[in-house]
């Protein structure tokens, strides 16, 4: 969805983000990001089927390993790119809500962390591409979200490992308390965005994106 939102705004008429501004679609650090999603398939089935954990657990490092890579060759082959903005985050969100959904009907965990999940996820990538098409650039993940998404990381395996009630109820609480707080500064963060910008994104590019600013936007707005 984000994706498709995002490529109606490169293309509309009079919007300065086009195609091409996007960068390279076929390097290293984006393939890497799609692997993420195709793996995404075999997992969540060896999760619903019970599958033996030791292989269910290589393919999740396998994923991590690439959502770790990704970013790092980017910046060291200088490949960096809009279209990495936009890959990287779906990837993960893909991953997330997939591998929970698997849990979720296996039992392990509950339908209310998914439903959690998914509106969290759902609702950044829809405010994630107005953004875009308003501010003719693609932003980057801020880093809460991706300690949110460790956590999460946690939970799914604590949840694969079948760990004991106590453990596992802290482990979703935690990560359900991260995904709320991360998502709140996603939304003050926008709100910033788009009053400082205006209507047609002037003034996007004074805009500090770090979590101390939105952080401090937080404060100002309470």
């Amino acid at each position: 969805m984000y994706l498709s939102v995002l490529l109606m705004a490169a293309m509309s008429e009079g919007n300065k983000i086009s195609i091409r501004t996007l960068g390279t679609f076929w390097t290293l650090a984006n393939m890497l990001s799609i692997l993420r999603i195709v793996l995404v398939l075999p997992i969540t089935y060896m999760i619903v089927e019970d599958a033996p954990i030791r292989w269910t657990l290589g393919l999740i490092f396998l994923a991590i390993c690439t959502d770790w890579f990704d970013g790092t060759i980017a910046r060291w082959s200088h490949t960096v790119s809009e279209w990495g903005k936009v890959l990287d985050p779906i990837a993960d969100k893909i991953a997330a809500s997939a591998v929970v959904l698997a849990l979720v009907i296996a039992g392990s965990l509950p339908a209310w962390f998914l439903v959690l999940v998914l509106g969290r996820d759902l609702l950044i990538v829809l405010g994630s591409a107005i953004a875009a098409h308003r501010l003719n650039r693609v932003l980057m993940s801020i880093w809460v979200g991706k300690v949110a998404v460790f956590a999460l990381s946690l939970t799914v395996l604590a949840a694969l490992l079948k760990a004991d009630p106590p453990v596992m109820q802290l482990s979703i609480w935690i990560t359900s308390v991260l995904f709320i707080y991360s998502f709140l500064l996603y939304v003050v963060r926008y709100v910033s965005i788009f009053r400082t910008a205006g209507p047609t994104g002037d003034g996007a590019h004074d805009v500090p994106f770090t979590v101390k600013s939105v952080e401090q936007k937080a404060e100002s707005l309470g």
